[in-house]
This record gives structure tokens, sequence and C-alpha cells, in this order.
């Protein structure tokens, strides 16, 4: 089994910066506490590129990550964190190393 990772680079439109951070940390928390399979959620923000964001995800397998996708939370939140966002989301999976 190995591990699914994913790291998504986000430009969040001018004025919707607190309004993706709340939800991003509702989605966050919410996932922490009711994902087991769940290794690592963590956003971030670019230190000078103040719209700039970086979501990093780590899951113990595919079903983990697949669960995480398919949960009532992650349907509710998403849409609405996405709508905040500012062009195309870049999302990248890889091979956790160590």
């Amino acid at each position: 089994m190995s591990q699914v990772v994913f790291i998504a680079t986000l430009n969040v439109a001018e004025g919707r910066e607190a309004d993706f951070e709340r939800l991003q940390t509702e989605l966050s928390e919410i996932s922490h506490d009711k994902e087991p399979g769940l290794l690592v959620y963590d956003v971030v923000r670019h230190a000078e590129e103040r719209s700039r964001y970086i979501v990093y995800a780590r899951f113990r397998d595919r079903e983990a990550f697949e669960f995480h996708q398919e949960a009532e939370f992650h349907h509710r939140l998403v849409p609405p964190i996405l709508d905040c966002v500012d062009g195309e989301m870049d999302l990248q999976f890889f091979d956790f190393v160590a």
C-alpha cells in the first residue's frame, strides 16, 4: 500500500483570502477529526505573494484518499473553496519517499 500525496497550488482572488482561509481551516479540522486515514492536511500561504496558497495532503492509502474525496463535508466545502480561486488550481500527485 503506497501513500497518496497531493500538492495543490492556488491563487486566491483579491478580497477572497479570508473566505478561503476560513473554509480551508474548516475542511482541515473536519478531515483530521473524521478521517483516520488522513496523515497530513496543511494549508500554507506564500510569505510574499499573499494570495498564493499551497495545500499539502497525505493519505495512508488510495482508499483513505477516496474516502476524503467522497465525504459529505468535502462535497459541501470544496465548491465554495474553488469559488475563491482565481484561475486554475495546479493539482499534482507525488510518491511519498520519507
